[in-house]
């Protein structure tokens, strides 16, 4: 028994010492697999890197080896992902998106307003977590997670803590979401459409959206990603609304340009390369290699993940955002299968 503890003790230590290579080696593995996408005859090897498996890698990698090179960790992943989202939009077509997204935008405007509100009564007057805290993760959980919470957070003036914490309890939430939605939505035998509109609006981060819309397949990948750019946009009202109630004026609003240029790359695909063969070939291999960055963003995202975060999280806030999750996932679902 005691051996097999110092074994253990001593296989998480040697992980911790060479978590650089660890990652590294990672990284390399990851990317050498999706790029055998490009080799004939060679994409059943590359087919089994998907996004909830990259996210899991990083998962494993953060929980046994600890944080390494988490600057460049964190700046990588929020940079690839936008360049992503833009890639994504050179395989879609405007006119589609548009009639795909205008369904959801009702139940959008209502569901971010009635989350904002919700999450006031459940963090501020049930569970009596701190007041930014509590605002955090409901911006969070109402518009597109952590996006939002950057956003709202230097107008609101939150405290590093604060803000850790409301991350956390965010991105706990995106990697236990990319996992489950699309198992949950094949045992409600739920169309493409369906699917994309319900994880659009019920999961927060744009990264899980788009990986979770990817692993159920192409039109749910078009319509959650459209649903959830749209709402998105969000940020933009919501960080003036919190400078006002709040009375922080002068505080700068970070707005997410990479929307318009993914609704950009999306008019180009249409108007442009969609006209002739070659250009569809090329929108199509643009799409395509954004899918694989997609994944790697996925792998940075799960890596920055640190048990630390676990720590600072607590119960309180976690319980706020789970409940504010199920009450938007449940709502969703309703309005999908009744309205």
């Amino acid at each position: 028994m005691a051996s097999t503890q110092v074994t253990g003790t001593s296989s998480a230590s040697f992980l911790q010492t060479n978590n650089k290579t660890v990652y590294v080696s990672l990284l390399v593995i990851l990317s050498f697999f999706l790029l055998l996408d490009y080799v004939p005859g060679m994409h059943a090897y590359s087919a089994w890197i998907t996004p909830p498996v990259a996210l899991f890698l990083g998962l494993a990698f953060a929980l046994l080896c600890g944080q390494a090179h988490p600057k460049f960790n964190k700046k990588t992943s929020k940079y690839l992902l936008q360049y992503s989202v833009v890639g994504l939009g050179f395989g879609m077509n405007l006119q589609a998106s548009l009639a795909s997204g205008k369904e959801g935008m009702e139940f959008t405007i209502i569901s971010v307003i009635g989350t904002l509100l919700l999450g006031w009564l459940i963090g501020r007057k049930f569970l009596k977590v701190d007041r930014d805290t509590s605002y955090l993760i409901s911006s969070g959980t109402a518009i597109c997670g952590g996006s939002a919470i950057a956003a709202v957070g230097p107008v609101l003036r939150a405290k590093d803590s604060e803000m850790s914490v409301a991350l956390g309890t965010i991105f706990i939430l995106n990697a236990l979401a990319l996992f489950i939605f699309p198992m949950i939505g094949h045992a409600l035998n739920m169309s493409q459409h369906e699917f994309g509109t319900w994880a659009a609006i019920a999961i927060h981060d744009t990264s899980s959206v788009v990986g979770a819309g990817a692993a159920y397949g192409e039109e749910a990948l078009q319509v959650a990603t459209t649903i959830k750019l749209t709402r998105a946009l969000w940020i933009i009202p919501l960080a003036i609304a919190t400078s006002f109630i709040f009375k922080s004026k002068g505080q700068k609003i970070s707005i997410p340009w990479f929307i318009f240029f993914f609704v950009l790359a999306m008019i180009f695909n249409t108007y442009v390369l969609d006209r002739s063969e070659i250009g569809a070939q090329i929108g199509a291999g643009i799409n395509n290699f954004a899918r694989k960055s997609l994944t790697i963003t996925l792998f940075f995202i799960g890596a920055s993940l640190s048990r630390d975060v676990l720590k600072a999280v607590g119960i309180k806030p976690l319980v706020q955002g789970v409940l504010l999750w199920v009450v938007i996932s449940l709502s969703t679902l309703a309005y999908i299968y009744w309205f």
